[in-house]
């Protein structure tokens, strides 16, 4: 009887530590990450959604969920955010909500990257054709296709620039790399990003674009219970019944890169910082405009250090504002003002070397600053014309032409007062006590006179 009970407790000492591990790992398995994202895709929301990968992740936990509604974003943003999906451990499941979201341009390439694709109702996505500064030419009639020929046979030209036709080549050839992987509708996914064509949901389910159409996050955990996916080359078989969901909220520092990567903050920081420094330059010592300088110059150019900046606009802007404020320290009768208003303006224009939505700086901004700078430096130079019209106020200068009071009669030399100091005076006609005198000049501490009268 002892011989039995200490083989029992044995076995049930080697077997109880793997039951509690197995325990704890489906405890771990029954939880979900999830994180929204509602804004368009950049430095700041690619960190956001790489530090929730990771928490799934270490976490073990058995989903991540994407909550997405954006118009589009960054194209090295989006690639950094689909090569995380395409190397996680965790199956990522993207999903546009709520009714009335969207996932337009890099939108679409991340549900064709993730493990489900899911949409509520009323969502749409779609226009994923790459736009460069400046946007691209509409295609022509019956030439949007690469494969359509014209009528001697030969191929169809594309439209647009090379460097155009170089973008969109290159963003076909990624989306229909990720809808194989995905078993997705790949004709449609290259219809996206050459005609920018979209779709509802619904027809989005019926064209096996996505995977689900779901009301919300427990209807659509629901359609994924027993569901199998590969995940790094793993396949897991989900088990999202009773699934306890964990939000995944952005921290001080990505609501601080938020703010920052803003073109039209990162532009205003750039401006602060330059004329900062400037004013700092021209009054030494009072160190807040030189503070304040230095601390938004810093801030804005790491905002447009991750942002996509064309240094060459940078570069306009900088010098702009430098021929601005040299305007009122050089006689060029407005040709460095002018000269630098125009650099400053065209600088600005084309700072960001992007169309993405949400990723361009807004032409009400550069113009309000440029008025602003503008009235700033002409009211300067206005000010300094003037004030180099007025009389002389302080030095011997100021001596000539004014009047004086003789302290005493004299013929030659005697004494006269003006501006409650007395002077020695010497003048060539008689002076008579009290009689006022014209100052003709100064030689050292003697004043030359003529009476005034």
């Amino acid at each position: 009887m002892k011989a039995w009970f200490a083989t029992l407790l044995s076995i049930s000492l080697l077997v109880l530590p793997g039951a509690v591990a197995e325990a704890q790992e489906a405890a771990s398995g029954s939880t979900a990450v999830l994180v929204e994202i509602k804004d368009a895709i950049g430095p700041a929301t690619k960190e956001h959604f790489l530090g929730a990968l990771e928490k799934a992740e270490a976490d073990r936990a058995q989903l991540l969920i994407l909550v997405l509604d954006t118009p589009g974003g960054l194209d090295a943003a989006m690639r950094d955010m689909i090569q995380g999906i395409l190397n996680a451990r965790v199956p990522v499941v993207t999903y546009v909500s709520p009714s009335g979201a969207r996932a337009a341009s890099a939108g679409t390439y991340l549900l064709y990257a993730s493990h489900v694709a899911a949409m509520a109702p009323g969502t749409n996505l779609g226009a994923a054709t790459p736009v460069p500064i400046g946007g691209s030419p509409p295609p022509e009639a019956g030439k949007d296709r690469p494969d359509q020929d014209d009528k001697d046979g030969a191929p169809a030209e594309q439209p647009g620039t090379a460097m155009n036709r170089k973008a969109v080549n290159d963003a076909v050839a990624y989306i229909r790399s990720l809808a194989e992987m995905r078993g997705r509708n790949v004709e449609w996914a290259e219809e996206a990003v050459r005609s920018a064509a979209s779709l509802p949901a619904q027809e989005a389910l019926d064209k096996n674009v996505i995977d689900l159409v779901a009301d919300d996050v427990p209807d659509l955990l629901a359609q994924l219970d027993g569901r199998r996916l590969t995940a790094a080359g793993t396949e897991v078989t989900l088990t999202t019944a009773g699934m306890v969901i964990e939000r995944f909220e952005p921290g001080w520092r990505i609501e601080l890169l938020s703010v920052i990567t803003n073109p039209l903050v990162a532009y205003g920081l750039l401006i602060i910082g330059l004329y900062g420094l400037m004013f700092e330059g021209y009054n030494p010592g009072a160190i807040l405009p030189g503070v304040i300088g230095a601390i938004c110059l810093l801030l804005g150019l790491y905002a447009l250090q991750v942002l996509s900046v064309n240094y060459a606009g940078l570069a306009l802007v900088g010098l702009g504002i430098a021929m601005m404020i040299a305007e009122v320290f050089v006689p060029s009768f407005g040709a460095l003002g002018i000269g630098g208003l125009a650099a400053f303006v065209i600088g600005s224009i084309i700072l960001m070397d992007t169309d993405a939505p949400g990723f361009g700086v807004h032409l009400g901004l550069v113009g309000g600053m440029a008025a602003v700078a503008g009235i700033v430096m002409f009211g300067t130079v206005y000010l300094a014309a003037k004030a180099r019209r007025k009389p002389v106020t302080t030095g011997p200068e100021q001596l000539v032409g004014a009047q004086a009071v003789a302290t005493e009669a004299f013929s030659g030399r005697g004494a006269v007062r003006i501006f409650g100091e007395e002077w020695t005076a010497v003048s060539d006609q008689p002076v008579a006590a009290g009689q006022r005198v014209t100052i003709e000049r100064v030689d050292g501490l003697t004043l030359y006179v003529r009476p005034a009268d």
